[in-house]
């Protein structure tokens, strides 16, 4: 018979227990467990569902990698062709985990109206090109159809239609500018089918989906000729890996790039999520297990008499130790149990209802995205549960420093 567990159990379904003097110490000690795993599950699932986020939106309108041209343009537009009969094309076979590669390119220009104007990137593309992203960013109207004829359908964002009061089923100029100042620019009218809203206002700002024939046209390329190619691997995990494989396995005339060196900027700043992360779950540990601490403290210096009776009567000073470890294992799991419902509770409701907004200049998201996983909630709650015990050891050993004699004597 496990004699220590009895004895914790039947300490804590006392009723002296709970109207004891350390009651209050232990509802502070039990709260500061719960407040601990919320914030804790907080920071996690908001850190790394930004991280994914901000991911996507970025993946959306480049892919995984890039592969084009080795030239020294450092804009967006595309200027010197690429043949789309390459070996990798349509499909990436000497690569495994290629998801989708799809030929793209970009031509800067400027939206006209009677009363303004507004630069951005048409970025041209074709029956190859995965909507997959655009279908969660679409807010109205339809995606265009580019599979058949060449044809004036666009999908704006949010942001430029709002700027230049454009509605779906409205038509827009376009101009392009030529390279030869003395020739006249292209224009082309453009009907609005869709309208999106990724919420990287960034990307937003500078660009429109149309049909890529038009650049084709406007540049004097071949059907055959396109600005870039765009590739998605199935495991974002794996892209500095993928990144060299599919450089290797491209002609040497091509050059790839990896969103991550891309945009590095975005994508340092949100590793620094992780580093918060981290941060934060040590300084909620330590707090907790400190709480914990001073809860046990109280609890031994309640229970004098008890130890110098079970001392009396034969009982180790680990055996003791063990009794107060499973009290403080109760307290702990019953910290963790209150603060997973709580924090569960406040992640669906920020899921489904979107209760924080965010600012999109800022943060690149409308509102705090979150991240669910059994995993690593599983993970936080027997980590914590561990160190916590592991920090309680330490001042149980003040339970080898009480005579029985004194301890049976103490009031």
């Amino acid at each position: 018979m496990n004699y220590e567990y009895f004895i914790a159990k039947r300490i804590i379904g006392s009723k002296a227990y709970k109207s004891s003097i350390s009651a209050p110490i232990i509802k502070i000690g039990i709260a500061a467990i719960a407040i601990g795993i919320v914030v804790m599950m907080v920071a996690i699932a908001t850190g790394i569902g930004l991280q994914q986020k901000i991911r996507d939106k970025v993946v959306a309108f480049n892919g995984h990698v890039t592969i084009s041209n080795y030239d020294s343009n450092t804009s967006q537009e595309s200027i010197a062709p690429i043949s789309k009969e390459q070996d990798f094309y349509p499909e990436f076979k000497s690569v495994e985990g290629i998801k989708h590669i799809q030929a793209v390119a970009s031509k800067f220009g400027v939206i006209r109206t009677d009363s303004d104007f507004e630069g951005a990137y048409l970025k041209g593309v074709g029956a190859d090109f995965d909507w997959e992203y655009f279908k969660e960013f679409l807010v109205k109207g339809t995606l265009p159809d580019y599979t058949k004829n060449r044809n004036e359908d666009v999908l704006i964002s949010q942001y430029l239609a709002n700027r230049l009061n454009f509605k779906v089923g409205e038509s827009f100029q376009m101009v392009f500018p030529k390279d030869d100042t003395e020739k006249l620019p292209n224009i082309i009218t453009y009907k609005i089918v869709g309208i999106y809203n990724s919420g990287f206002q960034d990307l937003d700002a500078q660009y429109l989906i149309g049909d890529i024939r038009h650049i084709q046209r406007i540049n004097n390329w071949k059907p055959d000729q396109i600005g870039n190619f765009e590739v998605f691997i199935t495991n974002y995990d794996e892209l500095p890996r993928k990144g060299i494989e599919i450089y290797q396995n491209t002609p040497s005339t091509l050059n790839t790039l990896t969103i991550t060196e891309k945009y590095a900027s975005v994508f340092e700043w949100i590793n620094i999520f992780d580093k918060n992360i981290y941060g934060i779950i040590g300084i909620m540990i330590l707090v907790a297990g400190i709480n914990m601490i001073t809860a046990l403290l109280v609890l031994i210096l309640e229970r004098t008499q008890m130890i110098g009776i079970l001392k009396a009567l034969g009982s180790n000073n680990w055996s003791i130790r063990k009794l107060f470890l499973y009290n403080a294992s109760y307290l702990i799991l019953l910290g963790l149990f209150w603060g997973n419902i709580i924090g569960l509770s406040l992640l669906f409701a920020q899921k489904y209802l979107k209760l924080f907004p965010l600012d999109p200049s800022v943060y690149y998201v409308t509102e705090a995205p979150v991240y669910i996983s059994l995993g690593y909630i599983i993970a936080l709650n027997i980590g914590t549960l561990i160190l916590c015990l592991l920090m309680l050891l330490v001042p149980s050993y003040i339970v080898t420093k009480i005579s029985p004699v004194k301890a049976i004597r103490f009031e």
